[in-house]
């Protein structure tokens, strides 16, 4: 059987050809012993946020890691890291970085999972070389750079990971935030809260479309009590979302215009002719239920 330091020997440059057999010895003759260093630093790194996932679930997740690389390695060098050989690889790290971004990990203690790696195959390469201080520094140098890719790699699976989980955490806020009720038969109320920006609008304005639709509402109240500041840009909002109302032949009544706004809109020059504007809910939803045809009266003592 030859030896790493053996490969090593020779004109032959650390690139290339000799990477690729000097990755492919290392993942086959030291398998064993690397997996288990690896799963020995995995462990020792719990604190770190791997404590996490169930012990057999990262020892799993390294087994089948370097049975990837041994097979990359069989073709291909540390250099060729985005070859096809590498495919089964990268599409490993991504579905380890996507778990761990679901799971709340950070950026580091995920690149932290093939960081580990270092020590145990920096200790193999060591071991294979002996006393040959070119072979150790070739050697080194060829893991270092692939384990350099695995982590890049990792992170930035991990960072696009993370965005679609925010991305659809926020999309799932914005939907929350905009809860459309029915209060009465035909009357529909929409109380917004925060900032109103065109893709809050956007949501609003299909949520509101759609129960309108799916109920037949003749009235739909939209409170922007919870809105702390109106701008030209939120009442243009505003009034596409009426406009929007009134095509599916439904009538909008916009609630909770309190004084400093009201003043806004005046020193902003916003036209708000036409639509129908309230102090409070209470009096929108008087003038709702006038409009539905009910009357709401105390009872005689």
């Amino acid at each position: 059987m030859y030896t790493l330091a053996a490969m090593l020997d020779g004109p032959t440059h650390p690139r290339g050809p000799m990477s690729s057999s000097l990755l492919q010895s290392l993942f086959q003759s030291a398998h064993n012993d690397l997996l288990k260093s690896w799963q020995g630093e995995l462990a020792a790194g719990a604190h770190r946020g791997a404590g996490r996932i169930a012990p057999e679930a990262l020892r799993t997740q390294a087994r089948e890691l370097l049975e990837l690389l041994k097979e990359a390695s069989a073709h291909v060098g540390a250099d060729d890291f985005e070859s096809e050989a590498y495919t089964p690889a990268r599409d490993f790290l991504d579905e380890v970085s996507r778990t761990r971004a679901i799971q709340g990990f950070s950026a580091d203690q995920t690149a932290n999972f093939i960081l580990s790696l270092k020590k145990p195959i920096f200790s193999a390469v060591r071991n294979a070389t002996g006393s040959d201080a070119n072979a150790l520094g070739d050697g080194l140098a060829a893991v270092n750079h692939l384990v350099d890719q695995l982590s890049l790699h990792t992170v930035r699976a991990f960072q696009r990971a993370r965005e679609h989980v925010i991305e659809r955490q926020q999309q799932e806020l914005l939907e929350l935030s905009t809860p459309v009720v029915k209060i009465w038969d035909g009357i529909l109320a929409l109380p917004m809260i925060g900032t109103l920006d065109s893709a809050r609008t956007q949501i609003v304005m299909e949520s509101l479309l759609q129960r309108i639709a799916d109920t037949g509402s003749e009235i739909a109240i939209i409170d922007i009590t919870g809105v702390p500041t109106v701008d030209t840009l939120v009442a243009q909002h505003l009034l596409k979302t009426v406009t929007a109302i009134r095509l599916m032949g439904a009538e909008c009544i916009i609630s909770g215009l309190r004084p400093q706004i009201a003043q806004t809109i005046v020193h902003l020059g916003v036209d708000l002719q036409g639509v129908i504007t309230k102090a409070s809910l209470a009096d929108a939803l008087a003038l709702a239920l006038k409009r539905t045809g009910y009357v709401v009266a105390r009872p005689k003592s």
